[in-house]
């Protein structure tokens, strides 16, 4: 059997294991969880589309002091219509629908103050400045300019793609890697050049964009154990992309009462939903989720900004069903490993296990008259 912890990927990204650690938005994650990752032997991943250019600068320096391996720091790019600012009228029209929920956690809805994104080519700027090892970012293309400068700078790049189309248009732009994000992986859906609706399953994903690309694919969603990341290697894959595991270790900064519902049967019942961002994304059903399930939402970042209050104040009152639950559909595999590193080490083995163990192919012979 061939080495599987040697890939072109391992070789291009300089890691000892074809394993990648999701990056979560919505600053849950963590310098900790990214550093053992990294340290592990795996690249570690800080999603930090939501930080000013002056914190995204502090915090790769941090993680920086925290490992001298491989990371990866990932951002969102913004849509060419998406708004930057909280529109008063939405707000307005809107806040009456998310009353009974403010209520829930206790608060009163809030009068209108503006909220606005971080300016997405300063926090290009201070990822060139820093340059860690990956820039990995999602819903889109950085314009040609930024890829070039990350290639001379020594830069590696990853993009994710849900369907063919994407994945292609990702290598044309010449990007270093391709995450293929199935239909089955948690949080939002990356989708730029297609309906986020027409997410491809990981399986097939995989398949079309490692016999189409000549670039590594990731695959990435419902994986959870080593028989998961065997299965995505023997698809084509040259490496995976784990994040519910991970989300769920005492490392990463979800709420514990999410910790909790990601190993609990409930993560057994997910759904596609735009009720806690305005962008497709999905979660464990709960009553937040299921409200809003046939009820028109703003598109985001202005959904995102409204409920942004409702989920801050359920996260420290450990209100379960008013949390944005992001989970794939690989939850039930998640094992009893809860710090980052154990089951970093685990996924390793029990991936080495199933590749020994799986059967080889043999050719059967028919015998008869040929005439």
């Amino acid at each position: 059997m061939t080495d599987w912890t040697r890939t072109p990927f391992t070789q291009k990204f300089d890691l000892r294991y074809p394993i990648v650690q999701g990056p979560f938005g919505g600053g849950i994650s963590r310098i900790a969880l990214t550093a053992a990752v990294s340290e592990a032997g795996g690249l570690g991943s800080f999603g930090a589309h939501h930080l000013s250019p002056q914190d995204l600068d502090a915090t790769i320096g941090q993680l920086q002091s925290a490992t001298d391996q491989p990371f990866a720091v990932n951002l969102w790019v913004p849509l060419p219509d998406q708004p930057r600012h909280l529109d008063r009228t939405i707000h307005d029209t809107y806040s009456g629908a998310l009353q009974p929920w403010f209520q829930r956690v206790g608060l009163e809805p809030p009068a209108y103050q503006d909220a606005s994104s971080p300016d997405f080519g300063a926090q290009v700027e201070a990822v060139l400045e820093r340059r860690p090892a990956v820039f990995s970012f999602v819903f889109g293309i950085p314009r040609p300019e930024v890829l070039s400068e990350c290639r001379h700078r020594g830069i590696r790049t990853v993009g994710a793609a849900t369907h063919l189309d994407e994945g292609r248009a990702l290598q044309d732009a010449g990007v270093d890697a391709v995450v293929a994000s199935g239909y089955e992986a948690g949080g939002h859906r990356p989708a730029f050049l297609r309906p986020a609706a027409d997410s491809v399953a990981t399986g097939p994903l995989t398949a079309q964009l490692s016999a189409a690309l000549d670039i590594p694919v990731i695959a990435a969603g419902g994986i959870a154990t080593g028989r998961g990341i065997a299965s995505a290697l023997m698809l084509g894959a040259e490496a995976v992309q784990i994040g519910t595991a991970f989300l769920a270790t005492d490392q990463s900064g979800a709420p514990d009462a999410h910790k909790h519902a990601l190993r609990s049967p409930r993560a057994r019942h997910t759904a596609l939903t735009t009720a806690f961002s305005g962008r497709l994304a999905r979660g464990i059903r709960n009553d937040f989720l299921d409200a809003f399930e046939s009820v028109d939402v703003p598109t985001y970042p202005q959904q995102n900004w409204l409920t942004a209050p409702i989920r801050a104040a359920a996260a420290r009152q450990g209100e379960i069903e008013l949390l944005a639950l992001w989970s794939g559909q690989g939850a039930p595999l998640l094992t009893d490993h809860r710090d980052a590193t154990n089951l970093f080490e685990h996924l390793v083995a029990a991936t080495d296990h199933s590749l020994r163990s799986a059967p080889t192919p043999t050719t059967h012979h028919v015998t008869g008259d040929n005439s």
